[in-house]
């Protein structure tokens, strides 16, 4: 496993993690071992020698760690014992490396400590070029580090197109732009740019083939990386990614960012079912080779592991079929990937009648332990945590929704559905019991509900119910599966529950985009469709306990330059959903002015609605997956 820190739930993003993996960073950092003369004394006063050693391409000889801080003396570092900082002189050591940005201050008390003849230097010989920094006043500021990799593919006749917008003008950034660098499935850089982003809240569309045709490039199946200068309020790039075929490969889906940070495990990663093969896309994130057997697969609840016993080399992908390292495990069976931090959140491509849909994985807590107060949690919050999922219209569509174990020590999953109509009428209650870890259940609806009931759809809520027995973290999780009844193209989407809609708080429920909870409005971005693909969203007003009985919901069409051209307003019933075309409420001539770059933002300042998107098409293919807000 990688000796590297990344995201805390409590603290969020690691900055030093992202200094150091970016791959101009990485590039910095090889040149640095090559020049100085070895072996190598590091000063580290911040902590950051065993990310550094990690993350560093070549392999540096390092003759020792030292610290300032006393009570961290012997303890081990990066495989080193730990030494005084004023030993430092006695150091057999042809360079000494202070691992620390804006180092000049620790520069200045460590030079005395230099054995003679050895060359001082910092990490600021790594930092990234100035005017790609938005505080080059401060290196480790999180805004010089707005980052994110794309699954991005130009290949066999399919395509991705990334959209989003420059949701970062609405926290006063005032001129972003993108740098971006494409590595082809074996690591090698294909194209490194810029883009300039619209001053406002514009749209932001950057499409596989027009890359390809542009640098005048092979085919590739591979990464983007992603780079956002000038950002405020968010260090993270939000995107929904469309994948689609061309001429007769009629394969469609979606999925949206890819989370930015490494985990241990990956879970939600759905078994093969008859007819199917899964490919899991591991992606190597970092400039250092992923070494053979850290890449494992296992049976969820197994615990019976099996790895891959190839190296990846740096920013390569790997499609895995995941039938080659567990053979014979078939869906509802369920997977889990154990990286060692070695990727950002994974895609799964599932290829079936020739058509392929990607979807995501979700990260695999870690740091969660069951917690005996959620079910004693007090009547305000009602029902407690919640789950929406769509329905899309039953009469065209089947739905299957599966719970997936998200943390490493979730032994227990007390589950029941509450299912509504569009109005917010309940219709069904479906105790699923206490699923153990390694369940394989996935309920179809067809066979829970009548024919008749949720003919034009409506949605359903996974919630805990612990007449069973049973534990509970939070984090729950389910994958949602949509299969067209006659067309056979299917999508899917996985997400975790929240407490909504409820003036009480507990802890950081209901959960706010900005400021602390409750979080109780909406602001929702939704695509625009293309290429004769209809764009749609499935709109749920979830309610932990009772609160305003309809929602005062406005659907805002963006033109390219993220200036409102037409508003729609809606009122969606409390515990009851809606599903919404944008080309439905606007005009031909509106579509057209919005142009390719247009968006939807969907506004709710009386509560918090969850939202799903896609795309349709007339032959019934479409996407799915759950929506993000800024």
């Amino acid at each position: 496993m990688l000796d590297i820190t990344t995201f805390d739930a409590r603290a969020g993003g690691n900055v030093l993690y992202k200094a150091l993996a970016h791959p101009l960073a990485a590039e910095a950092i090889e040149r640095l071992w090559a020049r100085l003369p070895q072996p190598i004394a590091l000063v580290d006063i911040d902590d950051v020698a065993a990310a550094l050693l990690a993350l560093s391409p070549g392999a540096p000889r390092i003759t020792g760690i030292y610290v300032q801080d006393v009570a961290l003396l012997g303890a081990s570092r990066a495989g080193h014992r730990a030494r005084p900082l004023t030993d430092l002189k006695r150091a057999e050591a042809r360079s000494v490396l202070i691992a620390s940005f804006d180092a000049g201050r620790i520069e200045a008390r460590v030079q005395p400590l230099v054995p003679r003849g050895a060359t001082l230097v910092t990490l600021d010989e790594v930092r990234l070029p100035e005017r790609l920094l938005t505080n080059p006043r401060r290196t480790l500021d999180r805004l010089n580090y707005a980052t994110n990799f794309v699954f991005f593919r130009e290949q066999a006749g399919l395509s991705t197109r990334l959209v989003t917008a420059n949701y970062w003008s609405g926290y006063g950034a005032s001129a972003v732009r993108l740098w971006l660098r494409l590595f082809d499935g074996s690591g090698a850089v294909l194209a490194t740019w810029e883009e300039p982003v619209p001053s406002g809240p514009g749209g932001i569309v950057i499409d596989s083939a027009q890359v390809r045709a542009r640098f005048g490039l092979p085919e590739f199946a591979g990464q983007l990386f992603l780079h956002a200068i000038g950002a405020a309020g968010h260090d993270v790039v939000k995107y929904a990614l469309d994948t689609f075929g061309h001429g007769a490969d009629a394969s469609l889906s979606c999925t949206h960012d890819a989370n930015a940070w490494p985990s241990d495990r990956y879970a939600g990663i759905p078994a093969p079912a008859s007819g199917e093969r899964v490919l899991l896309w591991v992606q190597n994130s970092h400039a250092v080779p992923v070494p053979a057997g850290a890449i494992q697969l296992d049976r969820m609840g197994a615990e019976r592991p099996a790895a891959l016993p190839r190296e990846i080399p740096p920013f390569a992908s790997v499609a895995l079929d995941v039938s080659e390292l567990l053979p014979g495990t078939r869906w509802p069976e369920q997977i889990e990937l154990r990286c060692g931090r070695h990727v950002v959140r994974p895609r799964y491509e599932v290829v079936r009648n020739g058509r392929a849909r990607i979807a995501h994985a979700n990260v695999e807590r870690a740091d969660l332990r069951p917690d005996p107060a959620i079910a004693r949690l007090p009547p305000e919050l009602g029902r407690g945590f919640l789950l929406p999922v769509p329905v899309l219209p039953r009469l065209r569509f089947r739905t299957l929704i599966q719970p997936t174990p998200m943390a490493t020590t979730q032994a227990t999953l007390p589950v029941r559905l509450d299912i509504f109509e569009r109005d917010g009428s309940k219709v069904a209650e479906h105790f699923l019991g206490c699923l153990k870890r390694d369940h394989a259940v996935a309920v179809d609806l067809d066979d829970i509900l009548p024919d008749g009931v949720l003919a034009d759809g409506g949605h359903a809520e996974l919630t805990y119910d612990f007449r069973d027995g049973g534990e509970a973290d939070g984090w729950l999780h389910t994958l949602v599966r949509a299969e067209h009844r006659t067309s056979g193209h299917a999508a899917e989407s996985s997400f975790g529950a929240h407490i909504f809609n409820t003036l009480m708080t507990w802890r950081d429920e209901p959960q706010s985009y900005s400021g602390p909870p409750p979080g109780l409005s909406t602001r929702l971005f939704l695509k625009l469709g293309s290429d004769g693909r209809r764009s749609f969203t499935v709109l749920i007003y979830p309610a932990s306990a009772p609160w305003h009985p309809h929602s005062s919901t406005a659907l805002v069409l963006h033109d390219g330059a993220g200036t409102p051209i037409a508003e729609a307003r809606f009122a969606i019933a409390c515990s009851g959903s809606r599903r919404i075309f944008p080309d439905e409420h606007f005009s031909a001539a509106q579509m057209r002015a919005a142009g390719a770059r247009g968006y939807c933002l969907i506004r709710d300042t009386t509560c918090r609605l969850f939202g799903y998107h896609g795309l349709m098409d007339a032959q019934g293919g479409f996407s799915l997956d759950h929506m993000f807000g800024f």
